[in-house]
């Protein structure tokens, strides 16, 4: 722990959430602010000297600089990414730091936290040692082994802020008598350590918090949420959106009178529908459907960058609604996450070259690992909260009643990894598509909402789109229910894939369905971390999954 750290939290206690906001908000809402930029920038300088490993990475980037060839033969591979991005300018006076922040290399996981040893990406990190780092998890090796990231008390303060963001925006949690229920796998993963720790260091704050970890367990979830939600006006529940959803129709199953806990739903790691957070707002008995389903978007590697907020979610429900306007907007046939984040927290930019999210960590100068333009991988965009307030007005989306005060703050969005896709005669086919299809009303009784998206062969070695199906708890394959899928699933790939109804020819657009019991072993086990696209099912052999958050 920094020997600073008992002053900072001290300290953080005291200030208001509006108070930690206002740096961000005071410049209207600009998503690259350049109180920001000056932050991360003064990051750089710090981890060129205090860091063994940034120091040493950042010699190397000097090294491809001067040496072209050498650039371009790393470009071909996935671990030269950052360096083939990086830019041009050699930095001034040898290794060192960069002169201004637009010369920063952008580091990745191949290039930085792969290449080097733990200790060595740590402040003031040796053999024997990890420097300022006090905390060590691991990511969920979705895309990859699982990967040891470093923090301290500091680096969790600074996160905190989201977190207290949907506490106090969204649930009134400083007023109300709240039940927070951990529902995120537990153990040295950082999804349900680091959420415990966010809301245990809010209660220093003066949060009506009381936090329970039956991690994803459903009977022991199901069990403490009806001895213990009475006595509290709310109860919260954080984790995954298909996790959360078996255990809400767990719930219904057992009579577990949702509606009388005041539930709300706190969730992360994957994309889901507008159609979703309705079926979730009925199932659960919820009333407000701009606050009580609040969506973090986060990283192992970043920990918690940005929080839907009821603006941004009445935003996306209009665009959902105009799906015209939607493509326009994000550039692409799907729905992405949408949230507001502090700049000042977490600054993000675009890679010039595939449009993918990168993160500098400007929360705190003493983090115990700095993260500085680091290429996250995953597909998204960001925009003004002015920008992107005139873009949805200029064609007709008017505020809801009740909408209530707003935070002048950037918006982001995230579609997930890249590889969250398949193409079926050059159409690419999103796993939000069939999302939106699996949870239509027709369908949400019968299905857990868990599919496998994949490209088939067919006898004629044609080649189909296909989607496993998991059936809810006692429901039996039959013909009527696959046709039944197989239909609304196309519908709904007419209505938000125009790529699909284009380029597949209309004979072919029919995907076939395969329904197969709960809890299937081959294809739904219990207790994994569920996989939405076949590794291997894209035309390009790249691998693909979950949108994992790693």
């Amino acid at each position: 722990m920094p020997p600073s750290a008992p002053s900072v939290i001290a300290e953080w206690c005291r200030t208001p959430l509006d108070q930690l906001l206002a740096a961000a908000e005071a410049t209207g809402g600009e998503s690259l602010p350049e109180s920001a930029v000056a932050a991360a920038h003064e990051l750089h300088k710090l981890a060129a000297v205090r860091v063994p490993a940034y120091a040493a990475f950042l010699e190397g980037q000097q090294q491809h600089a001067q040496h072209p060839q050498h650039q371009q033969q790393d470009a071909r591979g996935t671990e030269a990414r950052g360096s083939a991005a990086a830019p041009g300018p050699p930095h001034a006076g040898g290794a060192g730091a960069a002169p201004s922040w637009r010369d920063v290399p952008f580091s990745t996981k191949q290039n930085y936290f792969h290449a080097f040893p733990l200790p060595s990406r740590c402040v003031g990190g040796r053999a024997g040692g990890l420097g300022a780092a006090d905390f060590v998890h691991c990511s969920s090796g979705s895309s990859g082994a699982p990967t040891l990231w470093a923090r301290n008390v500091l680096d969790e303060l600074a996160v905190c802020a989201r977190f207290e963001q949907v506490l106090w925006d969204n649930f009134e949690a400083h007023r109300h008598a709240t039940l927070a229920v951990v529902a995120l796998p537990l153990g040295s993963w950082v999804g349900g350590l680091f959420t415990t720790l966010c809301l245990r260091y809010l209660t220093l704050k003066g949060y009506r918090l009381t936090t329970v970890t039956p991690g994803n367990s459903v009977p022991q979830i199901l069990d403490l949420v009806t001895r213990l939600a009475p006595h509290f006006h709310q109860t919260v529940l954080l984790g995954y959106p298909p996790f959360l959803k078996g255990v809400a129709d767990a719930g219904v199953a057992a009579g577990v009178p949702w509606a009388d806990y005041r539930v709300k739903l706190v969730l992360a790691g994957e994309v889901f529908s507008e159609e979703w957070r309705s079926l979730m707002i009925q199932r659960l008995g919820m009333g407000d459907p701009l606050r009580d389903v609040v969506s973090l978007y986060g990283t192992a590697d970043a920990g918690v960058i940005g929080n839907e907020t009821a603006l941004s979610v009445a935003i996306r429900r209009w665009l959902a609604q105009h799906p015209q306007a939607a493509a326009e907007l994000f550039g692409q046939q799907r729905l992405p996450t949408l949230v507001q984040y502090d700049p000042h927290s977490r600054l993000l930019e675009l890679h010039r070259e595939d449009g993918t999210l990168v993160v500098t960590a400007t929360g705190t100068s003493n983090t115990a690992a700095p993260l500085l333009r680091y290429c996250i991988g995953d597909a998204g965009g960001c925009l003004s909260h002015g920008d992107m307030l005139r873009f949805v007005e200029e064609r007709g989306f008017e505020a809801p009643v009740g909408l209530g005060h707003t935070r002048k703050l950037p918006f982001a969005w995230v579609f997930g990894r890249s590889f969250w896709t398949v193409s079926v005669f050059g159409a690419n086919v999103f796993v939000e598509n069939i999302m939106s299809g699996m949870e239509q009303p027709e369908l949400a009784e019968a299905t857990t909402g868990k599919f496998v998206l994949l490209v088939e062969e067919t006898a004629d070695l044609d080649r189909q789109l296909a989607v496993r199906v998991e059936l809810a708890p006692g429901v039996q394959p039959s013909e009527a229910l696959r046709a039944q899928v197989a239909s609304v699933l196309l519908r709904e790939l007419r209505r938000l894939n125009s790529e699909y109804s284009a380029y597949v020819p209309a004979e072919r657009q029919l995907p076939a369905v395969h329904l197969h019991l709960h809890a299937d072993p081959a294809w739904f086990p219990a207790g994994v971390k569920h996989k939405w696209v076949l590794d291997g099912g894209n035309n390009d052999g790249s691998s693909s999954g979950g949108q994992g958050r790693d």
